[in-house]
């Protein structure tokens, strides 16, 4: 062989060796549980469980103000956003008729008062011959039932003339309350009716400086809250900003929305800037369960299974530590257990009688361990028993980069 091929030769084989090096050192790298795996350091803190609803913002003193009498507006003393005291006229309606029906009462009672004057007279003259014996008892009577009929008319024309006057009095509508006007449904012009339902004019806050929140929670999440918890929400206008509240009223009455049972809850918020305004929709979270100081891994963990469950599964059965009848799979979701012979019910502090599984780093490959858990806060979850403890690393997920684990079906040949 010519010197020229073997130096060709040897330098293949140098190529060769160098690449397959290179390669191996990335399949090594690739396959490491730090490379390939999303890691976690198991740690202890604090988790508050909360349910939330959305509810809306209302003044604690809502006043519609109506009207007694029907008529057209003739004049209107406020508008929207202003505040009004007590007594203060908000608008006035045409008073032209119920002006014409006092007018005619008070003439009624002008006429009740004449004839009974009339009746009066009436009487005492009956009543002196009657002493004198010229006129009969039945007439002395008749006279007496006159005068107490026109006393009555009298008395009948008063009241009525009294109503016609309140009516004129309410043709002037007057605010109940010091508050603020938050809707106007009238204008000049607008004839309004008061007959079988009271006709809305202007509604009245009486203090925006305290607002409630009516929420609806559903029947899973009412047997947490207890009035007198802390509530915290937020509101579209402020995003970025937190606000607490207290729970006033958990009413008893419930409401059935498509087989969908749910109960009000009232919310008492201060609003000393009036920053939050009538008819805001509010996105209410109350805490229901905290608990400090204690082992903490994210839920990410508790929904991780590899794709080699399986076979861990085979390999990992009762003889292998695992709790009987349990798989490693487990660790996908929480499963509830009953309070008796349930797969690790003996093991740790059992509070909430859920269990899952999370795949922990030991040296080089991942396993399997069985934990209770507790309360959550929908993205850390509390460990009341089993074998994990603080330091050790949860796996929550695999890089995107990461080899797969190589099928088993041969290359297709075409």
């Amino acid at each position: 062989m010519k010197p020229i091929g073997k130096i060709l030769i040897g330098a293949a084989l140098v190529a060769g060796l160098v690449g397959g090096g290179i390669w191996y050192a990335k399949q090594r790298a690739a396959l490491a549980p730090e490379q390939r795996y999303k890691l976690v350091v198991v740690e202890q803190g604090e988790v508050t469980q909360t349910v939330s609803a959305n509810g809306t913002l209302n003044p604690v003193v809502l006043i519609s103000v109506g009207t007694q009498v029907s008529g057209t507006v003739r004049k209107l003393f406020v508008d929207f956003n202003d505040k009004v005291k007590k007594g203060q006229p908000l608008l006035e309606l045409d008073d032209a008729l119920v002006s014409a029906s006092e007018r005619q009462s008070a003439a009624n009672v002008v006429n009740a008062q004449a004839a009974l004057d009339l009746a009066q007279a009436n009487e005492a003259r009956i009543k002196q011959l009657f002493a004198q014996e010229y006129v009969s008892r039945q007439e002395y009577d008749q006279a007496m039932q006159s005068l107490k009929s026109a006393r009555a008319q009298l008395a009948l024309a008063r009241a009525q003339n009294e109503r016609d006057r309140a009516n004129v009095n309410f043709t002037v509508i007057r605010s109940p309350v010091d508050g603020v006007v938050i809707d106007r449904v009238v204008d000049i012009g607008q004839t309004v009716a008061a007959s079988f339902q009271t006709p809305t004019l202007i509604k009245i806050a009486q203090d925006l400086s305290e607002m409630r929140i009516d929420t609806s929670f559903a029947e899973a999440d009412i047997g947490n809250i207890r009035e007198g918890q802390k509530a915290r929400f937020t509101v579209d206008a402020f995003p970025n900003r937190s606000f607490v509240g207290d729970v006033q009223q958990i009413r008893l009455n419930p409401t059935n929305t498509q087989n969908v049972v749910t109960y009000n809850v009232r919310i008492n918020v201060a609003n000393p800037d009036h920053l939050l305004l009538p008819g805001m929709t509010a996105y209410v979270n109350i805490g229901v369960q905290k608990r400090e100081g204690v082992l903490l891994v994210p839920n990410a963990a508790l929904r991780y299974k590899p794709a080699d469950a399986a076979e861990k599964k085979a390999g990992n059965g009762p003889g292998n530590g695992q709790p009987g009848g349990m798989a490693p799979g487990m660790g996908a979701g929480m499963t509830g257990m009953g309070p008796g012979g349930a797969p690790g019910a003996g093991k740790g502090k059992k509070r909430d009688g859920q269990s899952g599984t999370v795949y922990v780093l030991s040296g080089e490959e991942i396993k399997p361990v069985s934990v209770q858990l507790g309360i959550t806060d929908n993205r850390n979850t509390e460990i009341v028993g089993g074998e994990l403890k603080a330091g050790d690393r949860v796996v929550t997920g695999e890089n995107a980069g990461s080899d797969k684990k190589p099928s088993s079906v041969g290359m297709r040949m075409f």
